[in-house]
């Protein structure tokens, strides 16, 4: 993975709805495809404020899309 702690289950939970595509994902969080590209490949960590757009996007809570490795 990237460098970040921060692990993402965005394109599992894409997937289970529907095959959602990075472009809408992208279009209902109000970022860029190239944003959600470089999240699911964890390159970097979302603001607070992303991460919860894109958990209400996905239709799940925060939790559910994001974990935190402390160990890392």
């Amino acid at each position: 993975m990237g460098g970040t702690s921060i692990r993402n289950a965005i394109r599992r939970l894409r997937f289970e709805r529907g095959e959602m595509t990075q472009q809408a994902l992208a279009d209902a969080c109000g970022v860029t495809r190239q944003t959600v590209i470089a999240l699911e490949a964890g390159r970097y960590a979302p603001s607070l404020e992303l991460a919860f757009r894109l958990a209400h996007a996905l239709g799940v809570r925060v939790e559910d899309v994001f974990q935190w490795n402390a160990g890392e």
